[in-house]
């Protein structure tokens, strides 16, 4: 009975210690206020809001304004209406977008300024009279949590920002006119930003839903990896500050399309980088990076005559063996063999700045390409440098010499000996022979078509204790 008491009180202890833990995901794409606004005015541009504005229906809403139930009121709203023959946006522009975060910083706001020049015909006057008419429409975006399903960014609260409504007239006009002049003015005050809400801020809420499903099928756009791909898929957006960060799931598929690694939300660390300035960055988690290098490194075996490739390296391989065995070196012909089985799979290991892979390997030497049995068998752990680099919008990666720091005799057919004699030596075999194997299969690169889909040219790369941040290269 004590037994099954302390078996429940340690399932709870580890739930509760299941709640606490910070669960990071894989890939985390944060996006800035400039892309943000860049983003949201393109699709502004792309529903024709211009044209929207220029047909706002001024005088038909003048015309429906209510006189606040006096009759005299009335009657001197009608009697200045009589006078205009058409009323009409004539020009129209949206200045740049102002995104930045709420009081709270758990929501966005998005402010767009409108700057319009409307055309006034009356018999009154010979020329048209034109009004300058300035406002603001102003929007939230905020993350909406469904009952059902994920939660998505939405964009809400849209109206006229009242503070900002500014409306004059550009040329000075006569004593005459003037007064004329400004009761069409005082009509448009409570007519504009009623507009602005009926008719602009639908186009801003379609405009903001089309961009989130471009950002979203941008970032599912699949990355290829030689004969395999990586995908991301949405996990859930958070607003942080004044940045809309999109939580990403991550999973590699075969050439057959067939998931080899799904990788979800979990305990493993991930440091998310500040924007720091950046328009947008994307961090991976390590072990995502790492399974892309394994992606693209898989296990191989690989031999290798090595008195006819690097006879120098030859000829010291030999005087090396011929201190552990002269009989052995002595057996030594120029078609010797050196083969080279890499196992498992290769292990990413950053730091700040810099990065290494770690790989175990297997190296065997044979007499001759005749002989069946090895010489020895040596089991090496080995680390090599990691050197990212990125290539307009690829990213590249290669290895930088290979080093040794601990090697193993797996078997011997010459006797027992203590393979760190030979260390110095199959370092120099494996830079020489396995590193330009392995970099000719990471020169294709990887293919950051995201940067490009954001209206950037050319990506940039750092390094975090347990991620890779791509960000996009300063002009």
């Amino acid at each position: 009975m004590a037994g099954s008491r302390t078996f429940t009180l340690l399932c709870g202890l580890l739930a509760a210690t299941l709640v606490r833990a910070t669960l990071s995901p894989p890939a985390v794409l944060s996006l800035g206020p400039e892309v943000i606004r860049e983003r949201l005015t393109q699709e502004l541009k792309d529903h024709d809001v211009i044209n929207i504005l220029r047909q706002l229906p001024l005088l038909s809403s003048i015309r429906q304004q209510p006189a606040g139930g006096i009759p005299i009121l009335g009657n001197l709203v009608n009697s200045v209406l009589n006078y205009i023959i058409w009323l009409r946006v004539t020009s129209a522009n949206i200045l740049q977008l102002q995104v930045h975060p709420s009081a709270d910083g758990q929501e966005l706001v998005v402010q767009v300024p409108l700057d319009m020049v409307a055309g006034l015909n009356t018999p009154l006057i010979k020329s048209i009279v034109e009004i300058h008419m300035e406002t603001e429409a102003q929007a939230i975006i905020r993350v909406e949590t469904r009952r059902t399903g994920r939660p998505k960014l939405v964009l809400e609260d849209c109206s006229n920002n009242h503070g900002s409504l500014r409306i004059s007239m550009l040329r000075k006009l006569s004593i005459l006119v003037s007064p004329f002049a400004n009761k069409i003015r005082n009509l448009l005050v409570p007519t504009l930003p009623k507009l602005v809400k009926s008719q602009l801020c639908p186009i801003m809420k379609a405009s903001f839903e089309d961009m989130y499903a471009d950002l979203l099928h941008l970032v599912r756009v699949p990355v290829s990896l030689s004969s395999d791909h990586l995908e991301f898929d949405l996990l859930s957006p958070i607003i942080r500050s004044n940045a809309i960060q999109l939580n990403l799931a991550a999973k590699l598929l075969d050439s057959q399309g067939n998931v080899t690694n799904w990788f979800n939300k979990s305990a493993v660390s991930l440091t998310i980088p500040t924007l720091d300035g950046a328009p947008f960055s994307l961090t991976v988690r390590q072990d995502v990076v790492n399974a892309v290098i394994v992606a693209l490194l898989p296990p191989e075996e690989f031999m290798v005559l090595l008195d006819y490739v690097l006879p120098e390296l030859a000829r010291r391989l030999k005087s090396n063996i011929k201190m552990i065995s002269e009989k052995a070196a002595n057996q030594l012909q120029r078609t010797q063999i050196v083969k080279i089985l890499t196992q498992k799979t290769p292990e990413l290991l950053l730091d700040y700045g810099s990065a290494k892979v770690a790989q175990q390997i297997v190296l065997e030497v044979f007499a001759t390409s005749e002989v069946r049995r090895p010489f020895f068998t040596l089991g090496i752990e080995a680390n090599s440098e990691a050197q990212f680099y990125t290539k307009d919008d690829q990213l590249m990666l290669n290895l930088n010499e290979i080093s040794s720091h601990r090697i193993h005799l797996m078997n011997s057919g010459i006797g027992l000996f203590n393979p760190g004699l030979l260390k110095d030596i199959t370092s120099e075999i494996l830079t020489s022979v396995l590193i330009p194997n392995e970099n000719g299969k990471l020169r294709s690169g990887i293919p950051m078509s995201m940067i490009k889909a954001l209206g950037f040219e050319a990506a940039s790369w750092s390094l975090t204790k347990d991620a890779l941040v791509i960000t996009p290269a300063s002009s």
